[in-house]
């Protein structure tokens, strides 16, 4: 190989390693505003560090802005009980990332029980799954690995769920009067899946 190209390559992959750190950009993380809200600001698409495809995990790329919150340990083994419960069920990636972008909106992954007066009727869970619509029990509504599971059954009656952006595909299973409120979480949902799929 003569020094040109040799030069060309090495130029080449450094421009794309430079480009690359600028897309990235910095992330803002939600913020606890100490009233028991999220400020969950919109953020840059993070740059997965990818041993799964990004085109399987998020095949239509993300539908408009992005939230992003800090997850505890709590919230973090629920994300890691999805991605387990969803490959126990034989799904794939992308039913992760749904299930966990439709767990992020519901709950912000924390396995919620009776909220009183706070709660839409008697919604549980991970999910908000409400055990008068036939979910479950409310103990097993509140199992993250029954949740998932139970959600996932929804998921799969979906005709092309696979094809569906995560709002759509949410939506026709869990029926929300927010219908297009999942989108923001399909980024962080796909982060999740992308560092946890091989090791939950």
């Amino acid at each position: 190989m003569n020094t040109t190209i040799l030069r060309k390559s090495v130029l080449g992959i450094a421009g794309l390693a430079f480009a690359g750190g600028l897309a990235a950009g910095p992330l803002n993380h939600a913020i606890d505003t100490g009233t028991g809200t999220v400020d969950a600001r919109p953020v840059a698409a993070a740059q997965a560090d990818t041993t799964t495809d990004a085109g399987k995990l998020i095949p239509h790329g993300v539908q408009g802005a992005q939230s992003r919150i800090d997850l505890d340990a709590e919230q973090t083994a629920n994300a890691k009980a999805i991605i387990a419960a969803t490959k126990k069920t034989g799904l794939n990636e992308r039913a992760a990332v749904i299930s966990i972008g439709t767990a992020l909106q519901e709950s912000k992954l924390q396995n919620l029980g009776h909220l009183g007066d706070r709660n839409d009727h008697d919604s549980l869970g991970l999910f908000q799954q409400r055990p008068s619509s036939g979910w479950g029990s409310p103990e097993q509504i509140t199992d993250p690995a029954y949740a998932t599971t139970a959600f996932l059954k929804g998921l799969r009656q979906v005709d092309g769920w696979q094809d569906m952006p995560l709002t759509d595909a949410a939506q026709t299973v869990q029926v929300s009067a927010y219908p297009d409120a999942y989108a923001q979480w399909e980024q962080q949902a796909a982060d999740l899946v992308t560092q946890h799929w091989n090791n939950s």
